[in-house]
């Protein structure tokens, strides 16, 4: 890890982050039968969607996108900086508190965008579909 440009990221999150991929920060919504966007094209077929539906859930996974990959960049910005700082042994306690401070917003402006276009994408399909994507997810769909 020591060798990695982020020391914080790996090379797979970093190219994760930079796609505005979900990378597991929306699994309070898709375990809880909240589809998103991605998966919900990957699996258009399988789950019959209109054209219309397909048409619309490509403009959301848009949106997405164009919010999700600047606050990717961002964090891959501030985690460098903080490297960098401890690097060079430069870094001191309140600037440390203040950097981690913005890292955490950021990492949750991120997570929230991912949530939201979750909820977005429920509204978007009928409760049928919602529950082939669940079990074409492999989750069974029972609460606890």
């Amino acid at each position: 890890m020591e060798t990695r440009r982020v020391k914080a990221l790996s090379g797979e999150q970093i190219a994760d982050l930079m796609a505005g991929r979900g990378m597991g920060l929306a699994l309070a919504a898709e375990l809880n039968s909240y589809p998103g966007p991605s998966h919900v094209l990957e699996l258009r077929d399988a789950l019959g969607l209109t054209d219309e539906q397909a048409s619309r859930t490509k403009a959301l996974l848009e949106q997405m996108k164009a919010e999700t990959v600047p606050l990717g960049r961002r964090i891959i910005e501030k985690e460098t900086e903080l490297d960098r700082l401890f690097s060079e042994r430069k870094i001191i306690s309140a600037h440390l508190a203040e950097m981690t401070k913005t890292i955490a917003e950021v990492q949750g402006a991120l997570r929230a965008a991912h949530l939201r276009y979750h909820l977005d994408m429920a509204e978007l399909l009928t409760p049928e579909q919602i529950g082939r994507y669940s079990q074409l997810r492999g989750y069974s769909g029972q609460v606890d």
